[in-house]
């Protein structure tokens, strides 16, 4: 098969061909974040059904996005090598398999090995489609215009996942939340060969096979233990795990540093834009996850909202996003300076999460509110710092530079539900009564279990949680302020630079 005739225009500009291919893949994009947040509804009945020992529920739960986050870099070094749209289509496959088995799991053991093919197929997907976008729109504003709706659609599908599976199991059965992905994988296999160009590196030297176990033992570690501290806090165990992967970490460094043709590109880093692109995606993530570690608990556990009425509400926040990334799009391309869209973007952020300090045990509009103001922040700066770093990258690298945007933003998430998950707990410790047994002054949830033998426990709690979430939110304040000076200092003067000549394709 050759390679898809374009409709761009002799001036660069992508057309009619370019806008439907990515229409075709915000699909399989949305479905694969949703994935993260998909079982929560889903896991009762699928406890009943398959009978999980409390191992096998955490990894049903977890192995998809430590799968995930382990092979985002070598997948994104794999699609520079061999191409883009073929490795999609690949993953596309696996992900519509995998979705296929889950689907009717007889045991858990099928469905935790499910679920990690579910992980290597979003591995390929997310830097593929991240990659391609910056392959088709060689216009930077175009493609600002098309990053900004990546942006989108991962943010809503991480909120839409949530309420999509507390619906279809209400009606279905719960494997029906696995199976709504076949149709738009199908999709993509059909329409992908002639929609999405193939585009890889024209020179890419050999795989750098070494690297591939180095980068998940950097990895893995790294975000189990961060996963796990927010619930289990600070044990040794956890902070041996983080260790273990920092120190993996710097022998991958040291290796892509050294060898000839090394997974990551240490060059990525000196394009003036890049470096600074990943900390700050980094430090994004970490404010959105670490928000919402607090606030779906506070609409569940001290509104005392079901779960489903908790993630109805909680997609209130998510209205507002679409128009934030374009139009943050429009003043970049009206020659606003780059730098001051971002560091606006993240004092949002931080005006968000001074809403969300002053929420009391009855604030439901005002934490709505509080999220909504955080989010729409955050998505205008993920979206602009993703297109500064894939203009800042060589096309024959936008993979890899892909991958290590996403890898950033898996760390960031689970660093930001560990620290400040770690500080609202102790605030939520100290703050709650002395007299109450050890099970209440460990969580919230433990303390509501048993507020029915203990008067005024409840309310106790939900006061002592509050608080705890103030406490985090001010420490949320404190950092986006912070980012928002680091992203004045580093992003000024940084342009994206204007195609010169078509990046280089390749015929399949």
């Amino acid at each position: 098969m050759t390679n898809p005739t374009s409709t761009t225009t002799p001036s660069g500009r992508a057309g009619r061909r370019e806008w439907t291919a990515l229409g075709v893949l915000m699909l399989p994009l949305l479905l694969v974040s949703m994935d993260v947040s998909v079982l929560y509804f889903a896991i009762p009945a699928i406890s009943v059904d398959l009978r999980p020992s409390g191992t096998q529920q955490l990894w049903i739960f977890d192995i998809y996005a430590f799968v995930l986050a382990g092979l985002l870099m070598t997948m994104g070094s794999l699609g520079d090598r061999i191409g883009r749209r073929r490795l999609l289509l690949i993953g596309a496959a696996a992900f519509g398999t995998a979705s296929l088995i889950a689907a009717y799991a007889s045991s858990a053991e099928t469905l935790i090995a499910a679920r990690a093919l579910l992980g290597i197929g979003g591995a390929t997907l997310m830097p593929s489609t991240m990659a391609l976008i910056r392959t088709m729109f060689t216009d930077p504003g175009q493609r600002a215009k098309a990053i900004g709706m990546w942006s989108g659609v991962m943010t809503a599908g991480i909120a839409l996942g949530s309420v999509m599976s507390g619906v279809l199991v209400q009606y279905f059965w719960w494997g029906s939340i696995f199976l709504v992905n076949l149709p738009a994988m199908a999709l993509l296999l059909v329409l992908g060969p002639f929609l999405l160009p193939e585009s890889r590196d024209p020179a890419p030297g050999r795989f750098d096979w070494p690297s591939v176990p180095l980068s998940m033992a950097a990895v893995l570690p790294v975000v189990y233990g961060l996963k796990e501290i927010p619930s289990e806090g600070w044990q040794v165990g956890y902070v041996v795990s983080i260790t273990v992967g920092l120190l993996f970490a710097a022998l991958f460094v040291h290796r892509q540093r050294t060898t000839a043709s090394p997974m990551i590109d240490p060059a990525l880093f000196r394009g003036r834009g890049f470096a600074p692109s990943v900390v700050l995606n980094l430090i994004a993530s970490f404010a959105m996850m670490g928000s919402a570690f607090f606030t779906t608990q506070y609409l569940q556990s001290v509104l005392d909202k079901s779960a489903l009425e908790a993630a109805l509400w909680a997609l209130l926040p998510s209205v507002p996003i679409g128009a934030a990334a374009p139009t943050a799009t429009a003043l970049v391309q009206k020659g606003v300076n780059r730098a001051y869209v971002v560091t606006a973007g993240f004092a949002t952020g931080a005006a968000g999460y001074a809403l969300l300090a002053l929420a009391g045990t009855d604030s439901l509009w005002l934490v709505l509110v509080a999220c909504g103001v955080l989010a729409c922040g955050i998505v205008v700066v993920i979206a602009q710092i993703t297109d500064l770093a894939l203009s800042s990258a060589p096309v024959e690298r936008a993979g890899s530079a892909s991958s290590l945007m996403e890898t950033a933003a898996e760390f960031g998430g689970a660093l930001g539900m560990a620290v400040l998950g770690s500080i609202g707990t102790a605030i939520y410790r100290h703050d709650i009564p002395g007299s109450a047994p050890d099970a209440a002054r460990e969580t919230l949830g433990g303390a509501l279990a048993i507020a029915d033998r203990v008067p005024g426990l409840a309310t106790a709690a939900r006061e002592a949680f509050t608080s705890g979430m103030q406490g985090a939110a001010i420490a949320g304040v404190v950092l986006l302020v912070g980012a928002a000076g680091l992203a004045a200092m580093t992003l000024r003067g940084v342009t994206v630079r204007e195609e010169t000549k078509e990046p280089e394709k390749a015929a399949v």
